[in-house]
């Protein structure tokens, strides 16, 4: 091997070279059937171990040997934030622990082995999609499903000042120059922000984009109750929890990626038989914004 060649090959890089599929080197790196290295959630090959194995040299190191060792996930949920999830876990006394920060943070998570399930509200195409593009490109290699959560309404959270006396629906027109709170750029609402921006033909730049980030539902809808912002992007469920206005701009899916096998043990299943009961079904009414009539449904499932 010279000098400058790469010690580590790609997963498209061993699929050209073996003349298959990615979708075959997923199957044979989880079946330790190839040499492979698992870094930050993705698969590398070293290029000398690779030589060897294809050469059938018998001194080469054992597949078992270089394959990634199983590892104890921890028993929290990532990603974005959802107040009627957040309540359930608590409620539910599952045991689960929550760490959101965002779609795509809980994405990098799951990559990583740092969470057992990650809840993810990613706009894709035009708008119509939601999550399994996304996850399918990020997970495909891993033993995932996506489990819908909930429909929710999404928009903008406003002041009690921007509601209109007269009873008037509020437009984009009416929110030129007002100061908005902004969404991590991990998260999907910030995603959905802009992308419902462009569909309206307005910019970043016609608002005043205030430089402190709103990294929960929480968060945002406090920024707003407390005159920090005039509106922020976020759920109906939360602006009316602070009796607060609200735009709506969409309604989206927010999705469960779960890692399979955690999805038999007893936290996940705690969660979800929590969720059959009537308690649960009248916090998503009292909250409000929520569509629940479809959760459980598995939006899509890795063949790994």
């Amino acid at each position: 091997m010279e000098d400058d060649a790469p010690r580590f090959l790609t997963t498209k890089e061993i699929a050209g070279l073996l003349r298959v599929k990615e979708r075959k080197v997923y199957e044979l790196a989880s079946a330790g059937d190839i040499p492979c290295r698992r870094v930050t959630g993705k698969l590398l090959f070293p290029k000398d171990e690779i030589d060897a194995w294809l050469a059938g040299d018998a001194t080469a190191p054992a597949v078992a040997a270089v394959a990634s060792p199983p590892k104890t996930i921890p028993n929290i949920v990532s990603g974005s934030h959802d107040p009627l999830l957040d309540w359930a876990i608590r409620e539910s006394g599952c045991g689960l622990a929550t760490m959101f920060d965002g779609s795509f943070s809980g994405l990098e998570q799951m990559a990583s082995g740092g969470s057992i399930a990650a809840g993810v509200h990613i706009v894709e195409g035009e708008g119509n999609s939601w999550n399994a593009d996304h996850v399918a490109n990020t997970l495909s290699h891993q033993p995932i499903v996506l489990i819908e959560w909930a429909k929710r309404q999404q928009g903008m959270i406003l002041s009690r000042d921007l509601q209109p006396s007269n009873g008037t629906a509020m437009r984009w027109n009416d929110l030129l120059g007002k100061r908005i709170i902004q969404r991590q750029p991990a998260s999907g609402a910030s995603r959905l922000f802009l992308h419902i921006l462009a569909q309206n033909g307005f910019a970043p730049d016609h608002f005043e984009l205030l430089p402190q980030l709103a990294r929960t539902e929480t968060e945002a809808a406090m920024a707003v109750s407390n005159t920090t912002a005039d509106a922020a992007p976020g759920l109906e469920a939360m602006a009316r929890q602070f009796d607060l206005g609200f735009m709506p701009t969409a309604q989206e899916r927010y999705d469960l990626v779960v890692d399979r096998k955690s999805w038999f043990e007893p936290p996940l299943q705690n969660l979800m038989r929590f969720c059959k009961t009537a308690a649960f079904a009248d916090k998503a009414e009292e909250l409000g914004g929520y569509d629940i009539s479809a959760q459980g449904t598995v939006q899509w499932n890795s063949v790994v």
